[in-house]
Order: structure tokens, then sequence, then C-alpha cells
């Protein structure tokens, strides 16, 4: 990873949000099939050593991406994402939860709301995530679940797939 690029996080638990900025020096189109294609977004989204592996992926308004996280020795967290709103490479809104294999929501984990934005300034790409929590404390919860260390990890290697296309 190139050391210019910026990646910061700031969490404000008056508002139950978190909120992500990472820059890529890659076109906007690829970003944007990075995050909205399932044969790209499996090769990114799982922190190392776990994958990601696609169920479902209908990217549309009313949409659902359905998908696993695998673990190393066999474990199987599952997740759904409902697409809320789409602007074609502006930005997109979801909400999203862990789930089980039938994308049930369980409700022992809190649902976010993911706000995703993409700029681009020359030759770079902007992608700005700001989750929004219902309450603080599932704010918290996600953090304590080692969400930022996971996501940066996760952010690292999309840059480096990008790198790679």
């Amino acid at each position: 990873m190139k050391t210019d690029i910026l990646l910061d996080y700031k969490i404000n638990k008056e508002n139950s949000t978190i909120e992500i900025v990472r820059e890529y020096e890659n076109s906007l189109e690829l970003l944007w099939r990075a995050w909205t294609e399932s044969e790209l977004l499996e090769q990114w989204w799982a922190p190392k050593p776990w994958r990601a592996k696609t169920k479902t992926l209908d990217f549309e308004e009313g949409g659902v991406w359905h998908y696993a996280m695998l673990g190393p020795n066999g474990e199987k967290h599952w997740g759904k994402a409902t697409y809320l709103e789409i602007i074609p490479q502006k930005s997109f809104t979801a909400s999203d939860g862990f789930c089980d294999e039938n994308g049930q929501l369980d409700p022992e984990f809190p649902e976010t709301l993911w706000h995703c934005t993409f700029s681009q300034k020359a030759n770079k790409v902007r992608v700005k995530v700001t989750l929004t929590f219902s309450k603080t404390a599932d704010l918290e919860k996600t953090i304590k679940m080692g969400f930022l260390e996971g996501f940066t990890s996760s952010l690292n290697q999309l840059g480096e797939l990008l790198s790679s296309l």
C-alpha cells in the first residue's frame, strides 16, 4: 500500500456513526465494480484468512447481497445487505446485518445503515463510508467485535486487488 493513500476513521458516539474515508489510485469505474460485483467483492470483503462467498447478489434498489464469510477452520457467518438507494458510480445506501443461511436477520446483532459515496479527483478515487447505528450501544458492540481492524484489513485487500487488475 502506498503511504500517501488516505485511510481515516471518525467515530461519533453522539450520532452513533462511524465514518471511514479511503483513497485508491484507480478509476472510479473499477472501484465501483469492486463494490458492486460479486466476483470482485469476494476477493476483498472478508479480512484474511477469512473469505467471502456470495449466495445471491442483486445490485439494484430493493435487491440483496446475501453472502457468507468463511473462516479458516470451517466457520461460517452469514450477512445480508439490502440496497435502498443507488446512484450509479456516485453512491449507494444499504441496510446490513448478520443473518442465517436463509437470509433471516439475527436480532442479537445490530443492523447498520451503510452510505457509501465515490468521488474521483485526478488519479485518485475517494470512498467515504458512513455507518449509522440505531443506538450507541450497537456502535460500541460493533467496535468490540473488531470491526475497525477487520474492515481496515479488507480495505487494504481491496487496494491490493485493484493494483492487480
